[in-house]
């Protein structure tokens, strides 16, 4: 696999190297001159110097033949231009954006940069998880599969508490993959599992089921 990396900071640079030990080609640009003097040290001709949302220097870096490219500047306008670009007029198939601000992440889905990585986000869900009384954590959207999967706390007055998992009652389109009981370890349910309060239960569900899922395990809280 051909993969071009634009950014080479700490998260361009781990993610050139680990990327060039696995075996692909890479090639990470990066337009800081010092920064990029730095990196031809070690990672020599996989490293190009150049603004990596000028045409002529993704071409330069053979984007025509890239089989993924991974936007992970400083700069959120940048990534989204440049996987922009990638996607719309070089028909990358596949891009991977960095989002640094969360609140960009708005603008990354309604021009269609997915996948958008926030590490804030990420650590915030990390977060939740550990907090008693989360409630919902979204751990995995994959926007091109329309799935998603979200890790919900049982409440005690939900519909879903006591029932064994056939007769959940779940819409179309959602499975219970995990549960994990309250003090104890997780694993893959059978249909005559009983739901015991306070669990934590993993589905994977169509995108937009998430009111209906919450309705049977967390009545009470919102899915925002």
């Amino acid at each position: 696999m051909y993969v071009i990396v634009v950014g080479g900071g700490k998260v361009g640079l781990n993610l050139g190297r680990e990327l060039i030990r696995s075996g692909q080609e890479v090639t990470l640009i990066e337009q800081e001159r010092r920064t990029y003097l730095r990196i031809e040290q070690e990672l020599e001709h996989s490293v190009q110097y150049g603004d990596g949302t000028e045409l002529w220097v993704l071409e330069r870096a053979g984007i025509q033949r890239a089989d993924l490219v991974v936007a992970v500047t400083g700069d959120d306008e940048d990534n989204i231009l440049i996987c922009q670009v990638a996607k719309d007029k070089y028909l990358c198939q596949r891009i991977i954006a960095r989002c640094n601000n969360p609140r960009n992440l708005q603008h990354f889905k309604l021009l269609d940069i997915q996948p958008a990585v926030s590490a804030t986000d990420l650590i915030l869900n990390l977060i939740e998880h550990e907090v008693p009384g989360h409630g919902i954590v979204h751990l995995l959207d994959l926007p091109d599969d329309k799935l998603e999967i979200i890790e919900v706390e049982v409440a005690k007055n939900a519909p879903a508490a006591g029932r064994k998992v056939s007769a959940l009652g779940l819409p179309e389109g959602s499975l219970v993959i995990s549960v994990l009981p309250p003090g104890r370890t997780g694993f893959v349910p059978k249909p005559d599992t009983t739901i015991e309060a306070g669990s934590e239960v993993l589905v994977v569900l169509d995108p937009g089921l998430e009111p209906q899922i919450m309705a049977q395990f967390s009545p009470d809280r919102p899915t925002a």
